[in-house]
């Protein structure tokens, strides 16, 4: 059950997104667009009563309350960049604004960019460790928790996966081609 509710609510998040988008850009009506925005948060709430109502009932702590806590942090996470960027193709593409500043592809300015998107991993990371914590609190038995244990354990090792993805942006930079004219280089190094 749990697997199946966190597939809806990922199919959700991407109807609610493009209907947002749509009554924003398509239809001009920013308010309706922006409340369905804003309730794309309800999914993941919807998914933590539900996993929290599973448990409470009975289920057998598993993969998929862990991987349900993770779903959660990653959309705290990197959900409101991912719903920032797509708003400004959107807005590019429909509503004709300009097209949205592309990430920096090289020096340090990428390496602060990486530094960004790591940061969203990070609290990912930290939101399902609490919520996994709070189950296994819940659950109050530690011969029943050591898949939720292994999902906190999870969490971490993507989050520093990614850490030492974004670092190595940081220790080798990408040069700047040969190539390329002294006004690119300048604009990258200015955003």
């Amino acid at each position: 059950m749990i697997v199946a509710l966190i597939a809806a609510c990922e199919i959700g998040f991407w109807v609610l997104l493009a209907a947002g988008l749509g009554a924003r850009y398509l239809l001009r009506m920013p308010r309706l667009g922006l409340g369905l925005l804003l309730c794309e948060p309800l999914l993941e709430v919807v998914l933590l009563v539900a996993t929290a109502l599973d448990l409470k009932n009975g289920a057998e702590p598993n993969w998929t309350h862990g991987l349900a806590a993770l779903y959660i942090g990653y959309t705290v996470g990197h959900g409101h960049r991912t719903v920032k960027w797509l708003d400004g193709h959107a807005a590019h593409r429909f509503g004709g604004a300009p097209p949205p500043q592309r990430p920096p592809r090289y020096g340090m300015a990428r390496a602060r960019h990486e530094g960004k998107v790591w940061m969203g991993t990070l609290v990912g990371a930290a939101v399902a460790t609490v919520l996994l914590q709070i189950a296994i609190w819940y659950v109050d038995d530690p011969s029943r928790v050591t898949s939720l244990e292994s999902w906190r354990y999870a969490a971490w090792r993507a989050a520093g996966i990614h850490g030492l993805v974004a670092l190595s942006y940081w220790i080798w930079p990408r040069k700047h081609p040969a190539g390329e004219p002294a006004v690119a280089q300048e604009k990258e190094r200015v955003r």
